[in-house]
């Protein structure tokens, strides 16, 4: 223990001597969580709307106001035309088209049924989506407000029966993106420092010729490799503690279930990801080819983790491979336990999926290592 022990403390005093990396680990996942957690967003606002209105009442200007009014909308100067309102979709000005039919106020007071004209820029399909939804959103809230106004003016006193559905959110109340963005991002940040200083450490001391002469020594491999990436396990759980704290006091982000339960969690995962950093070494001879290898798994994990597209929705092919994901259980995990207050018994499929991993791979990567002796 005391050889590991030496090891461990020299790999401490290098980290912190070296002053290029210490503001990658500390400084750059602060800020990535921070700017990441505001930019990852699938809201859609300041949606630029033209509209056309043939028709020039008030009912038809309260239709444009109701837009107005929306935090996702901002309505632009009227077009003459459905030919110029055309131009400038076509000029990438303009997302959304309104146009209002002639007679529009007419039919709405004879009870006759008037159909508007949306015209939405669907490059983008996914936020073409979004911005219909939010565009009918507002039509039904006006119908429903024009429906009273012509009922309460003809003198009605009987409404016809109506049933309403009253959502309740569970786990986030107030629909906050941040609260289901913020832990994923903090899942990646924590992967993204362990495998890429972990996986470069080993191969920066192939390259200053170090670890030949390490290998030469009466050091035990397994007491190496120990000694290499335990202080990347500590610095795991650090960045964890940095990125719970953040998401608590900035972010706002629930904790309902058990910090210690996220901290065991973690500290098996990690063992997971320093393995994954070890075998990237046994492979590379310098920290270049380490990066890009590292960066090559972490795209894949990233993109069929589930952060930005759900599981549910990919080909089923896709779907099987995420169960070699570890990032997967990782974001699953994370939201359980600070979202719900999941229990142990609740991840122990994941926890014994994420441990049977670790041991798989640490004992396949440390039997690959190469010593002399």
């Amino acid at each position: 223990m005391k050889t590991i022990g030496y090891i461990i403390q020299k790999e401490f005093r290098q980290i912190f001597r070296n002053k290029a990396m210490l503001p990658i680990i500390f400084v750059m996942p602060v800020l990535q969580l921070l700017i990441l957690s505001n930019a990852a967003t699938f809201d859609i606002k300041n949606i630029r709307l033209l509209y056309v209105d043939h028709d020039r009442t008030s009912t038809s200007r309260a239709l444009i106001n109701s837009f107005d009014a929306s935090d996702y909308f901002k309505v632009m100067d009227r077009a003459s035309s459905h030919a110029k309102a055309y131009e400038a979709m076509e000029n990438g000005s303009v997302d959304v088209i309104l146009e209002i039919p002639n007679k529009f106020e007419k039919d709405l007071s004879l009870g006759n049924v008037t159909a508007l004209g949306v015209y939405i820029n669907a490059i983008d399909g996914a936020k073409a989506g979004v911005e219909n939804v939010y565009v009918n959103q507002v039509v039904q809230s006006f119908s429903k407000q024009v429906q009273l106004k012509y009922l309460s003016s003809a003198g009605g006193t009987v409404m016809a029966a109506k049933v309403a559905s009253v959502p309740a959110f569970w786990y986030n109340k107030e629909l906050d993106y941040k609260t289901f963005m913020v832990p994923g991002i903090l899942v990646l940040l924590v992967t993204m420092v362990t495998l890429f200083l972990s996986s470069m450490n080993i191969v920066r001391e192939k390259e200053t010729g170090t670890l030949e002469q390490i290998n030469v020594t009466p050091i035990k491999k397994y007491q190496f490799i120990i000694g290499k990436l335990f202080p990347f396990w500590v610095l795991g759980l650090v960045l964890l503690t940095v990125g719970l704290l953040l998401a608590k006091l900035v972010f706002h982000v629930p904790l309902v279930g058990s910090v210690a339960l996220l901290y065991l969690f973690t500290a098996v995962y990690l063992l997971l990801i320093l393995g994954m950093g070890l075998l990237v070494s046994n492979y590379t001879d310098t920290q270049q080819q380490a990066m890009f290898i590292a960066w090559f798994f972490v795209v894949i994990f990233i993109l069929l983790s589930g952060l930005f597209t759900p599981i549910e929705s990919m080909p089923g092919w896709a779907q099987k491979i995420t169960y070699l994901n570890p990032i997967r259980y990782f974001v699953e995990i994370i939201r359980m336990v600070m979202l719900k207050g999941s229990g142990f018994w609740d991840i122990a499929r994941q926890l014994s999926i994420i441990a049977g991993y670790a041991f798989a791979l640490n004992v396949i990567t440390v039997w690959g290592y190469k010593k002399t002796r």
